[in-house]
């Protein structure tokens, strides 16, 4: 093998094994403190659905709470991708975001509702419009499966990397 047919193969085995490369996406964010904690509040969230069910609707919309404060809020939809609750953006509310995409094309919702009903919880990322901006940012959210009253559901919360 000559110099320049070994350089392009090591490139290619960087390129291939690299965290940043596309061939190879991540399925969760780097083990953060935030990460941590959004995973921490939607399984305590979780707990709290299973238990009182809608009930507990009424706590994650309190503003300044552990629920909902800064960019951090829950959002809780049925399997069929109907919102059930989305302090953050109250218009969804009552509203089906089925096959709606990101600016890249990712049908995100869906893709929250197969992690939750295959894996039972789960990371997905996306493009999201963060309040306050005009451009999509890189977003992490944590889902996790719930029965609301019986039915069954998910509960989220997420963060932006960047």
């Amino acid at each position: 093998m000559n110099g320049k047919a070994l350089f392009t193969g090591v490139l290619l085995l960087v390129g291939l094994f690299s965290p940043a490369s596309p061939a190879f996406s991540q399925s969760s964010p780097p083990m953060s403190e935030t990460a941590k904690q959004t995973q921490a509040l939607v399984d305590k969230a979780a707990a709290l659905i299973d238990n009182k069910g809608k009930d507990a609707f009424s706590e994650f919309r309190i503003k300044g709470s552990e629920w909902f404060h800064g960019d951090t809020y829950l959002f809780i939809y049925d399997m069929k991708e109907n919102v059930l609750l989305n302090p953050a953006f109250p218009a969804r509310e009552g509203t089906n975001v089925r096959g709606q995409k990101d600016t890249n094309g990712k049908l995100f919702h869906d893709a929250m509702v197969q992690t939750a009903e295959t894996k039972g919880s789960g990371w997905v990322d996306y493009m999201f419009l963060r309040p306050g901006q005009t451009q999509p940012t890189h977003k992490w959210t944590y889902v996790k499966a719930v029965h609301i009253n019986g039915v069954p559901g998910l509960v989220g919360s997420g963060f932006y990397s960047e």
